[in-house]
Protein backbone atom coordinates (compact mmCIF):
# COMPACT_ATOMS: atom_id res chain seq x y z
CA UNK A 1 0.00 0.00 0.00
CA UNK A 2 2.87 2.25 0.62
CA UNK A 3 4.23 2.11 -3.19
CA UNK A 4 1.14 4.38 -4.25
CA UNK A 5 -0.38 2.28 -5.87
CA UNK A 6 -3.97 2.11 -5.35
CA UNK A 7 -4.78 -1.80 -4.23
CA UNK A 8 -8.56 -1.31 -4.11
CA UNK A 9 -10.62 -1.17 -7.08
CA UNK A 10 -13.85 0.40 -7.39
CA UNK A 11 -16.55 -2.23 -8.01
CA UNK A 12 -16.83 -2.08 -11.25
CA UNK A 13 -13.28 -3.40 -12.44
CA UNK A 14 -12.81 -5.78 -9.80
CA UNK A 15 -11.26 -8.81 -11.38
CA UNK A 16 -13.07 -12.10 -11.21
CA UNK A 17 -10.85 -13.42 -8.26
CA UNK A 18 -12.43 -10.76 -6.08
CA UNK A 19 -16.19 -11.26 -7.39
CA UNK A 20 -15.77 -14.41 -6.30
CA UNK A 21 -14.92 -12.92 -2.91
CA UNK A 22 -17.93 -10.59 -2.53
CA UNK A 23 -21.51 -11.81 -1.90
CA UNK A 24 -23.75 -12.30 -5.12
CA UNK A 25 -21.30 -14.79 -6.58
CA UNK A 26 -21.97 -18.18 -6.20
CA UNK A 27 -25.64 -19.77 -6.63
CA UNK A 28 -27.85 -21.76 -3.87
CA UNK A 29 -31.25 -22.09 -3.01
CA UNK A 30 -33.28 -22.51 -0.22
CA UNK A 31 -36.42 -25.20 0.41
CA UNK A 32 -38.92 -24.35 1.57
CA UNK A 33 -38.58 -20.92 -0.62
CA UNK A 34 -37.69 -18.19 1.83
CA UNK A 35 -40.83 -15.80 2.26
CA UNK A 36 -41.17 -12.38 1.00
CA UNK A 37 -37.33 -13.23 -0.02
CA UNK A 38 -36.86 -13.28 -3.58
CA UNK A 39 -35.04 -15.99 -4.58
CA UNK A 40 -32.41 -14.62 -7.14
CA UNK A 41 -28.75 -15.26 -5.81
CA UNK A 42 -26.89 -13.63 -7.83
CA UNK A 43 -27.22 -10.06 -5.23
CA UNK A 44 -24.52 -7.91 -4.49
CA UNK A 45 -24.95 -4.72 -2.48
CA UNK A 46 -28.29 -3.41 -2.34
CA UNK A 47 -29.51 -0.13 -1.07
CA UNK A 48 -30.31 -0.31 2.62
CA UNK A 49 -33.90 1.20 2.42
CA UNK A 50 -35.35 -0.79 -0.11
CA UNK A 51 -38.79 0.09 -0.71
CA UNK A 52 -38.66 2.59 2.53
CA UNK A 53 -37.70 5.30 0.28
CA UNK A 54 -40.72 7.36 0.74
CA UNK A 55 -40.46 8.78 4.25
CA UNK A 56 -37.15 10.29 5.15
CA UNK A 57 -37.42 13.50 4.60
CA UNK A 58 -33.82 15.55 4.79
CA UNK A 59 -31.50 13.31 3.62
CA UNK A 60 -31.70 12.02 0.30
CA UNK A 61 -32.77 8.55 0.66
CA UNK A 62 -30.43 6.39 -1.16
CA UNK A 63 -27.07 7.56 0.17
CA UNK A 64 -28.65 6.06 3.96
CA UNK A 65 -27.47 2.73 3.80
CA UNK A 66 -26.05 0.04 2.01
CA UNK A 67 -26.07 -3.84 2.92
CA UNK A 68 -25.98 -7.48 1.26
CA UNK A 69 -29.02 -9.45 1.44
CA UNK A 70 -28.21 -11.36 4.47
CA UNK A 71 -28.91 -14.98 2.89
CA UNK A 72 -26.31 -13.89 -0.10
CA UNK A 73 -23.76 -12.90 2.64
CA UNK A 74 -24.10 -16.04 4.90
CA UNK A 75 -23.34 -18.05 1.31
CA UNK A 76 -20.71 -16.46 0.72
CA UNK A 77 -19.04 -16.61 4.23
CA UNK A 78 -19.51 -20.24 4.13
CA UNK A 79 -17.77 -20.57 0.71
CA UNK A 80 -15.50 -18.91 2.31
CA UNK A 81 -14.94 -21.64 5.28
CA UNK A 82 -15.18 -24.29 2.11
CA UNK A 83 -12.11 -25.52 2.84
CA UNK A 84 -12.26 -25.79 6.73
CA UNK A 85 -15.73 -27.00 6.26
CA UNK A 86 -13.93 -30.34 4.64
CA UNK A 87 -11.04 -30.29 6.44
CA UNK A 88 -13.00 -30.29 9.61
CA UNK A 89 -14.91 -33.86 7.86
CA UNK A 90 -11.94 -35.43 7.29
CA UNK A 91 -10.74 -34.88 10.83
CA UNK A 92 -13.39 -36.34 12.28
CA UNK A 93 -13.22 -39.21 9.67
CA UNK A 94 -16.54 -38.32 8.31
CA UNK A 95 -17.16 -39.78 4.35
CA UNK A 96 -18.18 -36.36 3.05
CA UNK A 97 -19.57 -37.80 0.00
CA UNK A 98 -22.02 -39.15 2.33
CA UNK A 99 -22.28 -36.12 4.64
CA UNK A 100 -24.95 -33.93 2.61
CA UNK A 101 -27.44 -32.91 4.76
CA UNK A 102 -27.73 -32.13 8.49
CA UNK A 103 -25.44 -29.08 8.90
CA UNK A 104 -26.12 -26.53 11.64
CA UNK A 105 -24.41 -23.22 11.69
CA UNK A 106 -25.28 -20.96 14.63
CA UNK A 107 -24.39 -17.39 13.74
CA UNK A 108 -23.44 -14.60 16.43
CA UNK A 109 -24.61 -11.37 15.32
CA UNK A 110 -23.50 -7.74 16.72
CA UNK A 111 -25.14 -4.24 15.96
CA UNK A 112 -23.22 -1.20 17.62
CA UNK A 113 -23.32 2.84 16.89
CA UNK A 114 -20.56 4.71 16.03
CA UNK A 115 -19.94 8.04 17.36
CA UNK A 116 -18.48 11.18 15.52
CA UNK A 117 -17.79 9.73 11.85
CA UNK A 118 -17.91 13.15 10.04
CA UNK A 119 -15.82 13.97 7.82
CA UNK A 120 -12.52 15.78 9.19
CA UNK A 121 -12.84 18.94 6.45
CA UNK A 122 -11.17 22.20 7.51
CA UNK A 123 -13.40 24.31 9.76
CA UNK A 124 -17.12 25.31 9.90
CA UNK A 125 -19.79 24.24 12.19
CA UNK A 126 -19.26 20.06 13.21
CA UNK A 127 -22.21 18.21 11.74
CA UNK A 128 -22.92 15.08 14.18
CA UNK A 129 -22.62 12.27 11.87
CA UNK A 130 -22.95 9.14 13.07
CA UNK A 131 -22.96 5.47 11.58
CA UNK A 132 -24.27 2.12 12.64
CA UNK A 133 -23.05 -1.11 11.85
CA UNK A 134 -24.61 -4.65 11.63
CA UNK A 135 -22.49 -7.86 11.26
CA UNK A 136 -22.17 -11.16 11.92
CA UNK A 137 -19.68 -13.96 12.79
CA UNK A 138 -19.76 -17.86 12.02
CA UNK A 139 -19.44 -19.17 14.85
CA UNK A 140 -19.51 -23.15 14.67
CA UNK A 141 -20.43 -25.88 12.28
CA UNK A 142 -21.52 -28.87 13.24
CA UNK A 143 -23.16 -31.94 11.69
CA UNK A 144 -25.65 -34.22 12.94
CA UNK A 145 -24.22 -37.88 11.66
CA UNK A 146 -27.55 -40.52 11.41
CA UNK A 147 -27.93 -42.51 14.77
CA UNK A 148 -25.83 -40.28 16.69
CA UNK A 149 -27.58 -37.86 18.97
CA UNK A 150 -25.31 -34.95 19.48
CA UNK A 151 -23.67 -32.92 16.67
CA UNK A 152 -20.41 -32.85 15.97
CA UNK A 153 -18.59 -30.06 15.43
CA UNK A 154 -16.58 -29.23 11.98
CA UNK A 155 -15.61 -25.89 12.51
CA UNK A 156 -15.17 -23.59 15.30
CA UNK A 157 -14.14 -19.97 14.81
CA UNK A 158 -11.02 -19.83 16.71
CA UNK A 159 -10.78 -16.21 16.80
CA UNK A 160 -14.29 -14.91 17.39
CA UNK A 161 -13.52 -11.27 18.39
CA UNK A 162 -11.11 -10.48 15.61
CA UNK A 163 -12.42 -8.27 13.02
CA UNK A 164 -11.24 -10.65 10.38
CA UNK A 165 -13.94 -13.24 11.24
CA UNK A 166 -16.96 -10.55 12.05
CA UNK A 167 -18.29 -9.59 8.51
CA UNK A 168 -19.74 -6.76 7.70
CA UNK A 169 -24.20 -7.24 6.64
CA UNK A 170 -25.28 -3.50 6.39
CA UNK A 171 -23.83 -0.27 6.98
CA UNK A 172 -26.25 3.13 7.61
CA UNK A 173 -25.55 6.86 8.50
CA UNK A 174 -28.03 6.86 11.17
CA UNK A 175 -27.95 7.66 14.87
CA UNK A 176 -28.40 4.49 17.12
CA UNK A 177 -30.95 6.46 18.95
CA UNK A 178 -32.98 7.21 16.15
CA UNK A 179 -35.18 4.21 16.55
CA UNK A 180 -37.72 4.78 13.44
CA UNK A 181 -34.91 5.18 10.49
CA UNK A 182 -33.06 1.89 12.79
CA UNK A 183 -36.18 0.39 12.86
CA UNK A 184 -36.62 0.55 8.95
CA UNK A 185 -33.25 0.02 7.56
CA UNK A 186 -33.00 -3.48 9.97
CA UNK A 187 -36.52 -4.47 9.28
CA UNK A 188 -35.82 -6.12 6.22
CA UNK A 189 -32.70 -7.63 7.95
CA UNK A 190 -34.61 -9.33 10.27
CA UNK A 191 -37.79 -9.83 8.32
CA UNK A 192 -34.94 -12.41 6.14
CA UNK A 193 -33.38 -13.84 9.22
CA UNK A 194 -36.95 -14.90 10.24
CA UNK A 195 -37.45 -16.43 6.93
CA UNK A 196 -33.93 -18.45 6.65
CA UNK A 197 -34.62 -19.90 10.22
CA UNK A 198 -37.95 -21.52 9.00
CA UNK A 199 -35.98 -23.09 5.84
CA UNK A 200 -32.97 -25.02 4.88
CA UNK A 201 -30.09 -23.42 2.40
CA UNK A 202 -29.04 -25.93 0.05
CA UNK A 203 -26.07 -24.87 -1.51
CA UNK A 204 -22.34 -26.85 -3.07
CA UNK A 205 -19.72 -27.21 -0.97
CA UNK A 206 -17.05 -29.09 -1.60
CA UNK A 207 -18.25 -30.19 -5.22
CA UNK A 208 -21.72 -31.52 -3.61
CA UNK A 209 -24.76 -29.89 -2.50
CA UNK A 210 -25.34 -29.97 1.16
CA UNK A 211 -27.70 -29.11 3.27
CA UNK A 212 -27.66 -26.12 6.57
CA UNK A 213 -30.09 -24.70 8.85
CA UNK A 214 -29.17 -21.39 10.37
CA UNK A 215 -29.57 -20.53 13.91
CA UNK A 216 -29.17 -16.29 14.92
CA UNK A 217 -28.23 -15.44 18.18
CA UNK A 218 -27.81 -11.57 18.76
CA UNK A 219 -25.33 -11.69 21.36
CA UNK A 220 -22.61 -8.41 20.21
CA UNK A 221 -25.51 -5.86 21.49
CA UNK A 222 -24.14 -3.61 24.14
CA UNK A 223 -27.13 -2.69 26.81
CA UNK A 224 -28.27 0.14 25.26
CA UNK A 225 -28.54 -0.98 21.24
CA UNK A 226 -30.78 -4.16 23.77
CA UNK A 227 -32.72 -2.17 25.69
CA UNK A 228 -33.47 -0.04 22.81
CA UNK A 229 -33.89 -3.52 20.49
CA UNK A 230 -35.96 -4.99 23.74
CA UNK A 231 -38.45 -2.64 24.32
CA UNK A 232 -36.62 -1.88 27.94
CA UNK A 233 -36.68 1.64 29.26
CA UNK A 234 -33.32 3.40 28.75
CA UNK A 235 -30.51 2.33 31.36
CA UNK A 236 -30.77 4.98 33.91
CA UNK A 237 -34.06 3.06 34.33
CA UNK A 238 -34.87 1.51 37.72
CA UNK A 239 -35.12 -1.75 36.06
CA UNK A 240 -31.54 -1.88 36.45
CA UNK A 241 -31.25 -5.32 34.15
CA UNK A 242 -31.85 -6.58 30.81
CA UNK A 243 -31.63 -10.40 32.08
CA UNK A 244 -33.63 -10.41 35.44
CA UNK A 245 -36.75 -8.24 37.01
CA UNK A 246 -34.47 -6.64 39.71
CA UNK A 247 -35.05 -3.13 40.17
CA UNK A 248 -32.29 -1.39 41.37
CA UNK A 249 -32.66 -1.29 45.10
CA UNK A 250 -33.50 -4.87 45.17
CA UNK A 251 -29.82 -5.58 43.05
CA UNK A 252 -28.38 -3.39 45.94
CA UNK A 253 -29.92 -5.64 48.68
CA UNK A 254 -29.52 -8.96 46.78
CA UNK A 255 -26.07 -8.92 45.19
CA UNK A 256 -26.05 -11.94 43.65
CA UNK A 257 -29.17 -14.41 43.62
CA UNK A 258 -31.26 -14.00 40.48
CA UNK A 259 -31.90 -15.53 37.34
CA UNK A 260 -32.31 -15.21 34.03
CA UNK A 261 -36.05 -14.53 33.71
CA UNK A 262 -36.37 -12.34 30.66
CA UNK A 263 -37.01 -13.35 27.08
CA UNK A 264 -37.84 -11.71 23.62
CA UNK A 265 -41.15 -13.19 23.79
CA UNK A 266 -41.94 -12.40 27.32
CA UNK A 267 -41.25 -8.57 26.14
CA UNK A 268 -43.57 -8.88 23.70
CA UNK A 269 -46.25 -9.91 25.87
CA UNK A 270 -45.18 -7.42 28.33
CA UNK A 271 -45.57 -4.31 25.90
CA UNK A 272 -49.00 -5.88 24.80
CA UNK A 273 -50.00 -5.43 28.47
CA UNK A 274 -48.31 -2.20 28.42
CA UNK A 275 -50.62 -1.14 25.47
CA UNK A 276 -54.21 -2.60 26.26
CA UNK A 277 -53.40 -1.92 30.24
CA UNK A 278 -56.04 -4.95 30.60
CA UNK A 279 -56.61 -4.40 34.52
CA UNK A 280 -56.97 -0.65 34.37
CA UNK A 281 -53.78 0.24 36.93
CA UNK A 282 -52.44 3.40 37.39
CA UNK A 283 -49.61 3.86 35.51
CA UNK A 284 -47.06 3.04 38.23
CA UNK A 285 -48.73 -0.21 39.02
CA UNK A 286 -48.66 -1.30 35.68
CA UNK A 287 -44.92 -0.35 34.90
CA UNK A 288 -44.55 -2.62 37.90
CA UNK A 289 -46.36 -5.47 35.90
CA UNK A 290 -44.33 -5.20 32.71
CA UNK A 291 -41.20 -4.26 34.39
CA UNK A 292 -39.89 -1.71 32.42
CA UNK A 293 -41.11 -2.93 28.92
CA UNK A 294 -42.79 0.04 27.34
CA UNK A 295 -42.13 -0.31 23.90
CA UNK A 296 -42.39 -2.94 21.49
CA UNK A 297 -39.51 -5.47 20.94
CA UNK A 298 -38.59 -4.86 17.26
CA UNK A 299 -35.19 -7.81 17.25
CA UNK A 300 -34.64 -10.32 19.11
CA UNK A 301 -31.25 -10.83 21.33
CA UNK A 302 -30.49 -12.95 23.32
CA UNK A 303 -30.11 -12.48 26.81
CA UNK A 304 -26.15 -12.42 27.68
CA UNK A 305 -23.89 -9.78 29.18
CA UNK A 306 -21.72 -7.52 26.98
CA UNK A 307 -17.62 -8.90 27.94
CA UNK A 308 -16.17 -5.13 26.87
CA UNK A 309 -18.92 -2.58 28.15
CA UNK A 310 -18.85 -5.21 31.76
CA UNK A 311 -15.01 -4.23 31.87
CA UNK A 312 -15.66 -0.83 30.89
CA UNK A 313 -18.84 -0.28 33.53
CA UNK A 314 -16.93 -1.90 36.49
CA UNK A 315 -13.29 -0.11 36.10
CA UNK A 316 -15.76 3.26 35.98
CA UNK A 317 -17.11 2.17 39.21
CA UNK A 318 -13.92 1.40 40.82
CA UNK A 319 -12.53 4.49 39.53
CA UNK A 320 -15.31 6.14 41.43
CA UNK A 321 -14.58 3.85 44.59
CA UNK A 322 -10.93 5.04 44.60
CA UNK A 323 -11.96 8.79 44.50
CA UNK A 324 -13.61 8.29 47.12
CA UNK A 325 -11.33 6.01 49.68
CA UNK A 326 -8.63 8.90 49.21
CA UNK A 327 -11.89 11.24 50.61
CA UNK A 328 -12.74 8.74 53.61
CA UNK A 329 -16.15 9.59 52.32
CA UNK A 330 -17.28 6.51 54.39
CA UNK A 331 -16.47 8.81 57.57
CA UNK A 332 -18.45 11.42 56.62
CA UNK A 333 -22.07 12.38 54.21
CA UNK A 334 -21.98 14.38 50.91
CA UNK A 335 -18.94 16.27 50.19
CA UNK A 336 -19.02 19.48 48.43
CA UNK A 337 -18.04 19.14 44.43
CA UNK A 338 -14.89 20.98 44.84
CA UNK A 339 -13.72 18.16 47.58
CA UNK A 340 -14.70 15.41 44.66
CA UNK A 341 -12.43 17.67 42.20
CA UNK A 342 -9.96 17.92 44.19
CA UNK A 343 -9.94 13.78 44.78
CA UNK A 344 -9.97 13.25 41.06
CA UNK A 345 -7.17 15.15 40.11
CA UNK A 346 -5.02 13.32 43.42
CA UNK A 347 -6.24 9.96 41.92
CA UNK A 348 -5.47 11.10 38.16
CA UNK A 349 -2.11 12.62 38.89
CA UNK A 350 -0.87 9.25 41.29
CA UNK A 351 -2.00 6.73 38.30
CA UNK A 352 0.15 9.00 35.89
CA UNK A 353 3.02 8.94 37.18
CA UNK A 354 3.09 5.80 38.81
CA UNK A 355 1.22 3.95 36.14
CA UNK A 356 1.82 5.93 32.83
CA UNK A 357 -1.92 6.46 33.11
CA UNK A 358 -2.97 9.51 31.30
CA UNK A 359 -6.74 10.69 32.17
CA UNK A 360 -9.29 9.45 30.26
CA UNK A 361 -12.48 11.79 28.99
CA UNK A 362 -14.82 8.92 28.78
CA UNK A 363 -13.16 5.04 30.26
CA UNK A 364 -12.42 3.03 27.19
CA UNK A 365 -11.44 -0.67 27.14
CA UNK A 366 -7.50 -0.09 27.34
CA UNK A 367 -7.75 2.21 30.32
CA UNK A 368 -9.95 -0.15 31.95
CA UNK A 369 -7.48 -3.31 31.65
CA UNK A 370 -4.81 -1.08 32.96
CA UNK A 371 -7.26 0.30 36.13
CA UNK A 372 -8.55 -2.77 37.17
CA UNK A 373 -5.17 -4.50 38.08
CA UNK A 374 -3.00 -5.37 41.33
CA UNK A 375 -0.64 -2.80 40.76
CA UNK A 376 -2.84 -0.45 40.16
CA UNK A 377 -4.40 -0.98 43.34
CA UNK A 378 -1.31 -0.78 45.54
CA UNK A 379 -0.71 2.50 44.00
CA UNK A 380 -3.73 3.35 45.10
CA UNK A 381 -3.39 2.24 48.49
CA UNK A 382 -0.54 4.96 48.66
CA UNK A 383 -2.89 7.91 48.77
CA UNK A 384 -5.90 5.88 51.14
CA UNK A 385 -4.47 7.05 55.02
CA UNK A 386 -6.34 4.13 56.89
CA UNK A 387 -4.37 0.65 56.93
CA UNK A 388 -8.02 -1.31 57.11
CA UNK A 389 -9.27 0.51 54.25
CA UNK A 390 -6.37 0.04 52.31
CA UNK A 391 -6.84 -3.86 52.75
CA UNK A 392 -10.26 -4.06 52.19
CA UNK A 393 -9.07 -1.94 48.50
CA UNK A 394 -6.82 -4.74 47.56
CA UNK A 395 -9.35 -7.57 48.62
CA UNK A 396 -12.17 -6.42 46.62
CA UNK A 397 -9.33 -6.03 43.56
CA UNK A 398 -8.20 -8.75 43.95
CA UNK A 399 -12.01 -11.10 44.01
CA UNK A 400 -12.24 -9.11 41.00
CA UNK A 401 -9.40 -10.03 39.27
CA UNK A 402 -10.20 -13.82 39.59
CA UNK A 403 -13.52 -13.05 38.50
CA UNK A 404 -12.59 -11.52 35.48
CA UNK A 405 -10.88 -14.09 33.04
CA UNK A 406 -14.32 -15.73 33.76
CA UNK A 407 -16.19 -13.71 31.52
CA UNK A 408 -13.40 -12.59 29.76
CA UNK A 409 -12.12 -15.69 28.18
CA UNK A 410 -13.49 -17.23 25.02
CA UNK A 411 -13.54 -20.54 26.91
CA UNK A 412 -13.18 -20.82 30.42
CA UNK A 413 -13.27 -24.26 31.14
CA UNK A 414 -10.42 -24.55 29.54
CA UNK A 415 -8.95 -20.98 30.17
CA UNK A 416 -9.28 -20.83 33.58
CA UNK A 417 -11.51 -23.69 34.99
CA UNK A 418 -10.59 -22.69 38.98
CA UNK A 419 -11.53 -19.71 38.62
CA UNK A 420 -14.94 -20.74 36.98
CA UNK A 421 -15.48 -23.12 39.87
CA UNK A 422 -14.48 -20.38 42.62
CA UNK A 423 -17.03 -17.44 40.39
CA UNK A 424 -20.25 -18.03 42.80
CA UNK A 425 -18.70 -18.24 45.87
CA UNK A 426 -15.83 -15.36 44.37
CA UNK A 427 -19.15 -12.70 43.65
CA UNK A 428 -20.58 -13.94 47.37
CA UNK A 429 -17.77 -12.37 48.83
CA UNK A 430 -17.26 -9.02 46.81
CA UNK A 431 -20.67 -8.88 47.28
CA UNK A 432 -20.39 -9.26 50.93
CA UNK A 433 -17.26 -6.58 50.74
CA UNK A 434 -19.55 -3.99 49.02
CA UNK A 435 -22.63 -4.75 51.30
CA UNK A 436 -20.63 -4.15 54.13
CA UNK A 437 -17.29 -1.54 53.82
CA UNK A 438 -18.14 0.06 50.89
CA UNK A 439 -21.86 0.25 51.93
CA UNK A 440 -22.03 3.96 51.54
CA UNK A 441 -21.91 3.65 46.99
CA UNK A 442 -24.69 0.84 47.39
CA UNK A 443 -27.53 1.86 49.89
CA UNK A 444 -30.03 1.42 47.38
CA UNK A 445 -27.98 1.92 44.03
CA UNK A 446 -25.80 -0.35 42.11
CA UNK A 447 -24.65 -0.07 38.56
CA UNK A 448 -26.14 -2.40 35.47
CA UNK A 449 -22.92 -3.89 34.91
CA UNK A 450 -21.85 -4.84 38.24
CA UNK A 451 -25.06 -6.34 39.03
CA UNK A 452 -24.96 -8.72 35.95
CA UNK A 453 -21.00 -9.11 36.97
CA UNK A 454 -22.24 -10.40 40.32
CA UNK A 455 -25.12 -12.31 39.85
CA UNK A 456 -25.73 -13.78 36.26
CA UNK A 457 -21.93 -14.67 35.24
CA UNK A 458 -22.54 -18.21 36.30
CA UNK A 459 -25.78 -19.06 34.47
CA UNK A 460 -24.96 -17.87 31.15
CA UNK A 461 -21.50 -19.99 30.88
CA UNK A 462 -24.10 -22.50 31.80
CA UNK A 463 -26.02 -22.01 29.15
CA UNK A 464 -23.49 -20.79 26.60
CA UNK A 465 -20.50 -22.01 27.62
CA UNK A 466 -18.72 -18.39 27.32
CA UNK A 467 -19.31 -15.13 27.71
CA UNK A 468 -15.92 -13.73 26.14
CA UNK A 469 -16.60 -15.16 22.85
CA UNK A 470 -20.22 -14.24 22.31
CA UNK A 471 -19.09 -10.26 23.41
CA UNK A 472 -19.37 -7.34 20.76
CA UNK A 473 -15.76 -6.62 20.53
CA UNK A 474 -15.04 -7.95 16.65
CA UNK A 475 -17.69 -5.57 16.11
CA UNK A 476 -16.06 -2.67 18.04
CA UNK A 477 -12.53 -3.64 15.88
CA UNK A 478 -14.77 -3.20 12.80
CA UNK A 479 -15.21 0.19 14.10
CA UNK A 480 -12.07 1.33 12.74
CA UNK A 481 -11.74 -0.73 9.68
CA UNK A 482 -14.95 1.72 8.84
CA UNK A 483 -13.05 4.61 9.67
CA UNK A 484 -10.21 3.61 7.47
CA UNK A 485 -11.73 2.77 4.64
CA UNK A 486 -13.99 5.65 4.80
CA UNK A 487 -11.05 7.71 4.84
CA UNK A 488 -8.96 6.07 2.41
CA UNK A 489 -10.78 3.99 0.09
CA UNK A 490 -14.06 5.19 -1.09
CA UNK A 491 -15.15 7.72 -3.57
CA UNK A 492 -15.90 10.61 -2.07
CA UNK A 493 -19.59 11.07 -3.30
CA UNK A 494 -22.49 10.28 -0.94
CA UNK A 495 -23.64 7.60 -3.66
CA UNK A 496 -20.98 4.99 -3.60
CA UNK A 497 -19.29 6.12 -0.16
CA UNK A 498 -20.97 3.61 1.81
CA UNK A 499 -20.96 1.10 -0.92
CA UNK A 500 -16.96 0.89 -1.17
CA UNK A 501 -16.56 1.08 2.46
CA UNK A 502 -18.76 -1.83 2.49
CA UNK A 503 -16.93 -3.54 -0.49
CA UNK A 504 -13.60 -3.52 1.53
CA UNK A 505 -15.02 -4.48 4.51
CA UNK A 506 -16.17 -7.80 3.59
CA UNK A 507 -13.03 -8.26 0.99
CA UNK A 508 -10.79 -7.41 4.37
Amino acid sequence: ATSGRQIFQPLHTLRNAEKELLPGFHQFEWQPALKNVSSSWDVGIIDGLSGWTTFVEDVPADTISRRFRYDVALVSALKDLEEDIMEGLRERGLDDSICTSGFTVVVKESCDGMGDVSEKHGNGPAVPEKAVRFSFTVMSISIRVEGEDDGITIFQEPKPNSELSCRPLCLMFVDESDHETLTAILGPVIAERKAMMESRLIVSVGGLLRSFRFFFRGTGYDEKMVREMEGLEASGSTYVCTLCDSTRAEASQNMVLHSITRSHDENLERYEIWRKNPFSESADELRDRVKGVSAKPFMETLPTLDALHCDIGNATEFYKIFQDEIGEVYQRSNPSREERRRWRSTLDKQLRNKLKLKPVMRMNGNYARRLMTREAVEVVCELVPSEERREALKRLMELYVQMKPVWRSTCPSRDCPDQLCRYSYNSQQFADLLSTTFKYRYDGKITNYLHKTLAHVPEIIERDGSIGAWASEGNESGNKLFRRFRKMNARQSKTFELEDVLKHHWLY
